[in-house]
Parts: C-alpha cells; structure tokens; sequence
C-alpha cells in the first residue's frame, strides 16, 4: 500500500483551480471584465450620492466621524500619489517587478479609499467651502477637473490592471496595449489625485468652511 501511495500525485486543489479558472476568464475577456466593474463602481458612487435606498444602508456619521474620514481619505490618496509616482518612475527604468508592486498597491488604497468615502458620502454631510472669490472658482474648477478626471480613468486603470494581472510580462509588451493604456491610466488618475488633495487643503486647511448636516450629499462635497 505504501508503495503505491508514493506512486499516486497530489490532489489538485480545488480553490487553485477555481482561481486558475477565473484568470483564464478575465484573460479572455478583459474588455468585459472591465465593464462590468466599472458599472458596478459607478452605481455604487452615485447610490451614494443619488439614492436614498442605498444611504439608507449606511448609519448616519457624526461631524467628527466625518472628519476623520476626511482627513483619512486624504492621507490614502496621497499615499496613492507616491506609489503611482514610484511605479511610473520604476517602469521607465525597466524594474518590472517593483513597478506591479506599486502599482497593485496604488489599486489597494484605492480600494480603501472607497471603503471609506462611500459611508462618508452616504452618512456624511457636506461642506461648502468659505473664501474669496478668486480662491472659490479656483477650487470649483480643480474640483471639476478631478470629479471629470475621475470618472474617466475609471475604465482605464481598471483595464490596465486585469491586463497586469493576467497576462505574463512578455505577454504584456508583445500582445497588450497595457503600456499605452497604462500611461492613459496613471496620468490621469495622478492628475486627478493631485488634484483632489490640493482641494481638500483649500477647503479644510487653507480657508473656511460651512457644514451642513444633510441627508444626501451634492457634487461639491466631492471635494471634502
């Protein structure tokens, strides 16, 4: 018997193959993978600005709370900038390795990032910035850049990534446009992140502010 065991090769593992088989999909077909998730994000962002169900879903926050959530997204997207910054600047030296470690951990903290600014915009307030009018269209303008930026390289970083993650490096520079579509991806989505955390530093640092206790949120509280 035990001569025969020592013949016999190991069991597959099922939860291996199970995540063989979803990258197979996703290598296939990363143009319908990248769709499907960018509705989903999409209906998610705009559940919470747009839909009482889905607020509803999420428990009202303090001021406080809100505030740290503020401060804390701020903190994840900065941290975001320089490790978008090092995977742009690691690629361009053709350390390839260093690069998708910077850039699955760009992808990480935007996830947190959601996980925090969607309670926050479904249970939060808003505020509404105080200042004067050359810094107050200075900020809705950058405001605006971001909030476009945003929802245009949704697709693109999402597009990017399934690519990264599924196709080997050769595959990647001889049979993918993840280079073109990646620069796409981390210009705009660094742009936008810049951005964003210089209008947080004119609405919560530099100049005054109003909060408003309200039970959904509008487009400019994008900014806090």
């Amino acid at each position: 018997m035990a001569g025969s065991e020592e013949g016999l090769s190991p069991r597959p593992n099922v939860s291996d193959m199970s995540l063989a088989s979803v990258r197979a999909r996703a290598k296939r077909r990363p143009g319908a993978l990248t769709l499907l998730l960018a509705v989903v994000g999409y209906s998610v962002v705009l559940g919470a600005f747009l839909v009482p169900e889905f607020q509803a879903l999420f428990p009202d926050l303090s001021r406080g709370v809100v505030e740290f959530l503020t401060h804390a997204i701020a903190v994840v997207n900065t941290l975001t900038i320089v490790t978008l910054s090092l995977g742009w600047v690691w690629i361009r030296r053709g350390e390839v390795r260093k690069h998708a470690a910077a850039m699955i951990t760009s992808f990480a903290l935007i996830l947190l990032f959601l996980g925090m600014y969607v309670p926050r915009v479904a249970g939060g307030g808003t505020k509404y910035f105080v200042g004067p009018d050359p810094a107050y269209y200075a900020y809705l303008i950058m405001l605006g850049i971001h909030i476009l930026l945003s929802i245009v390289a949704v697709p693109v970083v999402l597009y990017a990534v399934i690519l990264g993650l599924t196709h080997t490096e050769t595959e990647l520079r001889n049979q993918t446009p993840h280079a073109r579509v990646g620069r796409i991806a981390a210009g705009a989505w660094l742009l936008s992140l810049v951005l964003g955390v210089v209008a947080y530093v004119l609405l919560n640092h530099a100049y005054d502010s109003t909060f408003e206790a309200a039970a959904a949120a509008v487009l400019p509280a994008v900014g806090a």
